[in-house]
């Protein structure tokens, strides 16, 4: 006790040499820790409180749905809505298509916006900066502005009339196929590649150029230069990228439903499932329809389905991506 009165009557004898500066200063951090601990805590039980009540949810039996004296805790254990859900849904053979995609697409996005950012980073073209507009446009116009155009460009395909020319008046129908999806990330104009761009092209912008001069002063020419010396040296920026395009693919409705609704992917079949459990129920001859709360618990117990695997990628990939986050330093 001693030696804390000791320190508080230093500390006390300091501040008053500060006029009082140092006991301000310590109470403004007090008072700034407390603020953060209260804004994390709230953004914290924001994002977990909804996730847990879908945990307690799936794992109910549907009497407790009714039960108003069941809160959070199930009172009867049961895994039930996980064996139906993934039968609704077709579980299995969704996760595998979503991955597929997800992946394919995820590589020719980042592919893409690598090339391009790298070309906006170094090389002067011109209108450069009318097409960097173009890109800001890709991140603020929403996709669905453009939903109608894109529809009817992928219905009736003939770029520059070359498709009609060579069929003989004919026009190629890609949509239900994966080619679109193709196209746009190839294009850069696919789901968030406008971010990428600006993301990556940034990074490369505050590489120094000293690096590529002496790679040409060594002999290399500016391919060389690219994929031996600047790609790898923007490894951080391009996992990052490739993680955002991938969980946004994942989780993505709108190409989806527009492209390929003849695929069985998760962010499909968790749309349509209220309607397939209520087709189930009426076949089975149980009601005409599910009950609100029961459907409530089964479209709870496929939005668990489908995060579970991201959840389980990010465990096994957090520390990569992490790192790639704060080695990425994008300055502007």
């Amino acid at each position: 006790m001693s030696k804390k009165n000791g320190k508080w009557q230093a500390f006390m004898e300091r501040n008053r040499k500060s006029g009082g500066y140092l006991l301000r200063k310590k109470a403004f951090d007090i008072a700034y820790k407390i603020c953060r601990a209260i804004l994390i805590f709230g953004l914290c039980f924001l994002i977990v409180q909804p996730l847990l009540n879908k945990i307690s949810l799936s794992f109910m039996e549907e009497k407790d749905l009714y039960d108003s004296t069941i809160v959070s805790i199930p009172r009867n254990f049961s895994t039930a809505s996980y064996k139906l859900t993934a039968q609704l849904m077709k579980y299995w053979k969704a996760l595998g298509t979503t991955a597929y995609i997800s992946l394919l697409v995820s590589v020719l996005q980042v592919a893409s916006a690598t090339l391009v950012g790298y070309g906006f980073a170094r090389y002067k073209f011109p209108l450069k900066n009318f097409w960097f507009f173009m890109v800001i446009l890709v991140i603020i116009v929403p996709p669905q502005t453009i939903m109608a155009p894109l529809y009817l460009n992928f219905t009736f395909f003939n770029p520059f009339g070359i498709v009609k020319l060579v069929t003989g008046g004919k026009t190629l129908n890609l949509i239900n196929t994966i080619i679109p999806y193709l196209l746009l990330c190839i294009c850069c104009i696919g789901l968030k590649s406008g971010l990428y761009i600006y993301l990556i092209r940034q990074f490369f912008r505050n590489v120094p150029k000293d690096i590529e001069e002496a790679a040409y002063v060594d002999g290399c020419g500016k391919f060389k230069t690219f994929y031996r010396i600047m790609l790898p040296d923007a490894k951080p920026i391009i996992t990052s990228c490739f993680l955002f395009a991938f969980v946004w693919q994942w989780t993505d409705k709108f190409y989806s439903q527009m492209f390929l609704r003849k695929y069985t992917l998760l962010s499909t079949q968790l749309n349509g499932l209220s309607g397939a459990l209520d087709s189930f129920v009426k076949n089975a001859g149980i009601a005409e329809k599910a009950s609100q709360a029961y459907s409530g618990q089964i479209v709870a117990t496929g939005t668990l389905l489908t995060v579970i695997p991201l959840l389980v990628i990010y465990v096994f990939a957090q520390k990569g991506f992490v790192e790639s986050l704060s080695q990425s330093g994008i300055k502007m």
